[in-house]
């Protein structure tokens, strides 16, 4: 089980964590060709401009054990929404605990808190994101054209 040690943070809230975070987004979801591709998103995200974009990391006892981002596009054919809910990964050995749960929820949180009212994802992935509550919005396709199934996911922001 987790202990309280668990923390969701967004990277631009701590620096100390913005090269590790940096690092870790990229082993999870980069190549060995586009390291500058995550560094440069990261880096000027945690400049903190606005809400969108903003990465978050899940730390356990100080170690990065999970991350999500909230962008503001997936680079997928669904232009007219907005903002994305990219880059889910838990260490597998600490799943099925909610931490994916409460990444999303932190972004959701934050989405909910800047006045949006709905946060999209586009996934091959099948049965996880409705058992979090997402519905599905439809088909959208990657730059190759292959199909994705978009979800969205009211923020619960109240006007």
């Amino acid at each position: 089980m987790v202990s309280d040690q668990l923390h969701i943070i967004g990277l631009s809230e701590n620096n100390n964590l913005l090269a590790k975070g940096i690092e870790y987004i990229w082993k999870c979801w980069g190549s060995e060709t586009n390291f500058e591709f995550y560094k440069d998103a990261i880096l000027n995200a945690s400049q903190k401009t606005a809400a969108v974009p903003e990465f978050y990391v899940a730390t356990l006892n100080g170690e990065i054990i999970g991350c999500v981002a909230l962008i503001t596009n997936d680079l997928n054919s669904r232009q007219d929404l907005f903002p994305w809910l990219a880059c889910l990964y838990v260490e597998e050995n600490f799943r099925n605990q909610n931490i994916a749960g409460m990444l999303m929820q932190r972004a959701l949180n934050d989405a909910a808190n800047a006045g949006i009212l709905n946060v999209y994802l586009s996934t091959d992935l099948e049965n996880f994101y409705e058992k979090k509550g997402w519905k599905k919005n439809g088909v959208c396709y990657n730059m190759e054209g292959s199909p994705f199934t978009a979800y969205e996911k009211p923020t619960g922001f109240q006007s």
